[in-house]
């Protein structure tokens, strides 16, 4: 098939490169041009514009979007002047199921399809391949299937569930229409809101066991410090990087996250290098508002989403009127980072 790719940053770029691997002819653009000539010397079709990219394409054609969510639209508006009925667009970045349901419903009236596809594989996709949360006319949705045939791991990336009854989903090979406009960018924005909290439950649990050796350390002895009751209890000079080695085997904790963490641990024992500045890219809150509107307690989640804002130092002015107020009740005066 033919599939038009804008956007070459860390996952486009390594889709294309899956997709011609799969045989399938590609065209990309970017506006960085160094990236479009590094695609291009490895067989894609390298396009200046977005105007040349459709051209390039036949009809009817499919355009590929990897941008960040905050510029799709500017690069649908790029792209409908030279876009014919029958087209269609497929969004695989981490758009608001929202905004997708009122981006198909304004291309429709141009005879434009829309596609969502939620897409989770990062830096490692090109050999691991992507998973693909697809939403959409299921038409067309159907048509696309050898991309994401090519893209999607397969079914031998991990075994089959005992007792599983369907034979007729695609769910086993890495992809699954999901169902209407905004579905695929929906599952995609619980899987995400979900990996925060995995991140979190690991981040913590090490947090523990690197503070476990609190017993050993002096602590001072006043009205603003609480005691350590039982210092004898906590001398444990764990190495954290050997123990995420050991859960990785046989526990009941394994996971790709963890194999990451033993990886970044074993390249930064202290993980010296990172501030502990941890940004998020929307999909958490987005989670959190769904949930709101649903009734639906998500407590794990949301704490993960608010500790990355505390981590950005969002938390920092209700820090201080909580030190404020222990000085106005209690004349506490607050203690120096240490």
């Amino acid at each position: 098939m033919d599939i038009g790719m804008v956007g070459l940053g860390r996952m486009g770029a390594n889709m294309v490169r899956r997709l011609m691997l799969g045989g399938h002819r590609c065209v990309a653009y970017d506006r960085a041009v160094a990236s479009v000539a590094a695609l291009a010397a490895e067989g894609a079709v390298g396009a200046d514009s977005p105007q040349a990219l459709v051209a390039a394409l036949p009809a009817p054609r499919l355009v590929w979007l990897m941008v960040p969510a905050g510029i799709v639209d500017r690069a649908i508006e790029d792209l409908l002047p030279h876009l014919q009925p029958g087209d269609t667009i497929i969004d695989g970045g981490n758009s608001n199921f929202q905004d997708d349901i009122a981006r198909a419903t304004r291309l429709r009236e141009r005879g434009l399809h829309y596609v969502d596809c939620g897409t989770s594989g990062g830096v490692f996709g090109l050999a691991r391949g992507y998973c693909l949360m697809i939403g959409g006319d299921a038409e067309v949705v159907q048509r696309m299937r050898p991309l994401f045939e090519v893209l999607a791991p397969g079914a031998g990336a991990a075994p089959p569930t005992a007792g599983r009854p369907r034979t007729d989903s695609t769910a086993d090979h890495g992809f699954l229409h999901c169902g209407p406009a905004g579905a695929g960018h929906f599952v995609k924005m619980v899987h995400n809101a979900i990996e925060y909290g995995m991140m979190q439950a690991y981040a913590e649990g090490f947090n523990i066991l690197r503070h476990a050796n609190a017993g050993q350390r002096a602590r001072e002895i006043d009205a603003e410090t609480t005691p350590l009751k039982h210092p004898e209890h906590y001398q444990y000079d764990f190495d954290v990087g050997e123990i995420a080695e050991l859960w990785r085997r046989g526990s009941v904790i394994p996971s790709w996250l963890l194999d990451l963490a033993a990886q970044a641990l074993a390249e930064s024992p202290t993980l010296e290098g990172y501030a502990g500045r941890v940004s998020d890219s929307g999909e958490g809150r987005w989670t959190l508002a769904a949930a709101n509107d649903l009734g639906v307690p998500i407590h794990v989640l949301a704490s993960a989403v608010f500790e990355r804002f505390t981590s950005r130092g969002e938390a920092d002015y209700a820090n201080k009127m909580l030190s404020a107020l222990r000085k106005q009740f209690g004349g506490h005066v607050e203690k120096p980072h240490t």
